[in-house]
């Protein structure tokens, strides 16, 4: 999957770049980078909705000649309208000098060219659109590849949580064993074993990394409508450490979901 995908070369130091209807195989590929570091290209196959027989037509058409323009390649890849939705959706279409908004506009007039309609590759002044701002930007990113090369939502919402005494995951590593710690982050898992008597373990994750977070049963049932329906969490919990492994006991659980605005996505996954 491309989210596994990008947390190994995350791991191993190898830098990330987008998709590029330009550049971009089927399959994530390995580039050159700086100083002959390896470099992971994204393949189409990440923009979820294209197709698979589009994402071939794109990658035949180019080895004929590279393309130039968003209806030199809606025309040569013989794309429909949703086919380019899709890449203009994913930041496909980003090397053509066309940031999302303008992108989307460009597709919203791309018709594929008729006999009866000689005109219909006539293409007007681009209008002034504004790019789009960084939480747009991360928005859209998950909405169409499951994922964001940005910065973390949470990084967008550092100064509101530091003024309410949230820590981050690297200020928790700072704090002493019982110290009573606020902590939030987006739940990435919610994991209630069996054998654990009806304790929850959370995770919860944030920019600088990952906070485990232990719920008694007791609280569990208490806040469970937070504990289960919560997107962006904080917990208010005791610190405890065992051996070299930190987690946070918690005391309460609080639904910050409403803090993302339109950052709100199903599934949590950010690198």
């Amino acid at each position: 999957a491309p989210a596994q995908l990008l947390r190994d070369a995350r791991m191993h130091g190898v830098g990330i770049r987008p998709v590029d209807v330009r550049v971009s195989d089927i399959d994530c590929t390995l580039e050159a980078g700086e100083a002959d570091q390896p470099c992971l290209r994204l393949g189409l196959g990440c923009a979820g909705s294209l197709g698979t027989a589009a994402r071939e037509r794109i990658v035949a058409a180019r080895r004929m000649a590279p393309f130039d323009s968003v209806r030199d390649l809606g025309d040569r890849a013989q794309l429909l309208r949703h086919d380019l939705e899709a890449l203009a959706a994913a930041g496909a279409l980003a090397g053509f000098d066309a940031h999302r908004h303008l992108a989307h506009w460009q597709v919203a007039g791309y018709l594929p060219p008729l006999q009866a309609a000689p005109d219909a590759a006539h293409e007007g002044a681009l209008p002034l659109l504004r790019a789009p701002t960084e939480a747009e930007d991360i928005v859209a990113d998950y909405r169409a590849l499951g994922f964001t090369l940005g910065r973390h939502p949470l990084a967008l919402l550092r100064a509101q949580l530091t003024a309410a005494q949230v820590l981050t995951a690297t200020q928790l590593q700072d704090q002493p064993d019982g110290a009573l710690v606020r902590v939030a982050g987006l739940v990435t898992t919610r994991q209630r074993p069996q054998t654990a008597s009806g304790v929850t373990f959370v995770t919860l994750e944030d920019e600088s990394g990952q906070v485990n977070v232990v719920v008694w049963r007791r609280l569990g049932e208490q806040r469970n409508d937070v504990l289960v329906g919560a997107r962006l969490m904080e917990v208010r919990g005791e610190l405890q450490r065992e051996s070299d492994v930190t987690h946070v006991i918690a005391r309460d659980l609080i639904d910050r979901t409403g803090l993302a605005g339109a950052l709100q996505f199903g599934i949590h996954e950010f690198h």
